[in-house]
């Protein structure tokens, strides 16, 4: 364990031992492991959408193996799914990463005109018997149950911890008391993730904040990038002390992933100096499918330019997938690397240009 994971786990005061141990799993593994930054792929999906919606694009995704094989491929920190997904593969990937159970799960089936809510499915014991580190649940704040919801999520988190399991709270905010809009608005976001973090969540998942404001007033120019509504929800999580997961959301385009994960980046803190960005301490590079989902990771110091320390990710993203022939990617990456790029992947590497009145990268 390094310096920067001793840290998180210190802003965790209370959690013994077990706890603590599970969160290292998930901390240290992948390709992210050791960075204090941390990807989870959840596959819940079928619950809530249903297998034809969630899976007909893809067929292989039917088999949940597919979904263990692709966590352990891409390297995420942890792979998150409901019961009946994980008890399909926890033998056969026993040991090969971190998961984490669901224990509650909504479906699209249910009257749009009744209050959101979701299901107990699953249980803290069923989590130790499938070898989990973590349970995950998720509430409603907003919604005319989310009282019972958040008395729900203390008993779960105060069992799961009992038993050395981590726990992740989904606090996605809807109901009768938010306008759609407002679900992702970036003052409840913030209140959302804050109310996780008061039920003792040790990983606190929201989705993306907008810069629509329901309620609060903040000033406009703190929260007009991505980054700075990120640092702003963070900062609402106990002055950053507690691990805040953002949610990929609906499909997007390739540039679009490719800027919400920098701007993520930039609002979740780094170290060193990069002078172009004006990052200090580490770099990431992250290549996604169109999905959002990980292909490959690399980690390295923030002083090696963005066009040096891609190609070996190339060269890895092709070697595990051979039918790969196109990458996207933005101005950082334009020049010789493009040519490298075909030479030794036979792929070509097509660089997206910004708009002429875009703002920052």
């Amino acid at each position: 364990m390094n310096k920067e994971i001793k840290q998180i786990l210190n802003h965790y005061e209370s959690e013994n031992p077990g706890v603590k141990a599970s969160l290292t799993r998930i901390l240290m593994h992948g390709k992210l492991g050791g960075t204090g930054k941390l990807v989870i792929l959840p596959v819940d999906q079928g619950f809530e959408h249903g297998p034809v919606k969630s899976f007909e694009v893809n067929p292989d995704a039917y088999d949940p193996h597919y979904h263990f094989q692709l966590a352990v491929d891409s390297g995420v920190s942890a792979y998150a799914a409901p019961l009946g997904m994980i008890e399909a593969g926890a033998s056969t990937y026993a040991g090969m990463l971190p998961l984490i159970l669901k224990l509650n799960s909504s479906n699209s089936l249910h009257s749009k005109n009744l209050t959101s809510d979701q299901a107990i499915t699953s249980s803290v014991k069923d989590a130790l018997r499938l070898g989990c580190s973590a349970v995950g649940f998720t509430i409603y704040p907003g919604s005319a149950k989310c009282f019972d919801m958040m008395e729900e999520a203390r008993e779960i988190v105060a069992e799961a911890k009992s038993y050395g399991l981590a726990v992740v709270l989904w606090s996605y905010p809807r109901g009768e008391g938010i306008s759609k809009e407002g679900e992702t608005a970036v003052d409840v976001i913030a209140y959302a993730a804050h109310i996780a973090a008061l039920l003792g969540a040790n990983i606190i998942k929201v989705k993306l904040p907008t810069k629509y404001l329901e309620r609060e007033k903040i000033e406009t120019e703190n929260i007009e990038s991505l980054s700075k509504r990120i640092e702003y929800v963070k900062r609402s999580c106990f002055a950053g002390k507690r691990i805040v997961v953002f949610s990929g959301g609906e499909s997007k385009e390739v540039d679009d992933i490719c800027n919400e994960a920098k701007e993520i980046k930039q609002g979740g803190g780094s170290r060193g100096y990069d002078a172009g960005k004006k990052i200090k301490g580490r770099k990431r590079h992250i290549i996604v499918d169109t999905l959002g989902l990980i292909i490959e990771a690399d980690v390295h110091s923030a002083n090696v330019q963005d066009r040096d320390g891609a190609l070996d990710l190339f060269v890895q993203a092709k070697k595990k997938i051979p039918t790969l022939q196109k990458f996207f990617a933005d101005q950082g990456y334009s020049g010789a690397l493009q040519n490298n790029c075909f030479l030794k992947t036979r792929c070509l590497l097509t660089i997206a240009k910004k708009a002429s009145d875009a703002v920052g990268f």
